[in-house]
């Protein structure tokens, strides 16, 4: 019986070079042609607003890395207002100065016709740098702040849609609304300071006990 030409063994060698070669660019074609769908986490994910660079220069001019221009520090809070999230860097040594052009738009707020402070205030918050309460204190006005931009959140997000004379009116009368968001800031504002006495009470008690001494 004779062979066919396909049932040599070179023809079989031939054959089975070729099924394998077409096996092996199978998975490449594949993995070229397809792309993945993307995640849940990914579809969800948004992009972190980045830090805006504010560069100050030795001849006090403040530059806007973003938009490439100088600006005023009336420009400064109105980023703040804004909620931007930006700092302040020395133009030349690179030293964070966000604090301290904080500060300049506070004192210039200060100096304008309706001052938030009044000098009792600024002479006790001086009082207490250097006081062992320094480092309470600003825990306690930070977290005071904080609760209160809280409530006035949720004060104005139940008062949308009045106009100016009924906000006048609602301010000025003790409405139960009013009422009860002020009673809610005094409670969480006495809770705070109760915590802090706690605190500062046991730091003594801390103290005395490392000095072999009790109360």
């Amino acid at each position: 019986m004779q062979k066919k030409p396909s049932d040599s063994p070179a023809a079989q060698r031939r054959a089975k070079a070729s099924s394998s070669s077409k096996a092996a660019a199978a998975p490449r074609q594949a993995k070229a042609g397809s792309t993945a769908p993307p995640t849940d986490a990914a579809q969800d994910a948004e992009p972190a607003q980045a830090v805006r660079i504010i560069k100050k220069y030795p001849n006090r001019r403040l530059y806007d890395t973003k938009t490439s221009t100088y600006i005023t520090l009336a420009d400064v809070r109105e980023l703040v207002m804004g909620r931007s999230v930006f700092v302040v860097r020395d133009a030349k040594a690179n030293e964070d100065l966000t604090r301290s052009i904080l500060l300049q738009i506070i004192l210039e707020e200060e100096a304008g016709g309706a001052p938030m402070f009044t000098e009792q205030v600024l002479a006790n918050i001086i009082r207490f740098y250097g006081n062992a309460m320094q480092g309470f204190m600003g825990t306690y006005l930070e977290k005071n702040i904080q609760t209160l931009m809280e409530l006035q959140g949720k004060f104005a997000e139940q008062s949308k849609g009045l106009s100016p004379e009924a906000w006048s009116q609602l301010l000025s009368q003790q409405t139960p609304m009013v009422s009860g968001v002020m009673g809610t800031y005094m409670e969480q504002s006495k809770q705070l300071f109760s915590q802090m006495q706690e605190q500062l009470h046991k730091q003594g008690e801390q103290m005395l006990s490392s000095f072999g001494l009790k109360r």
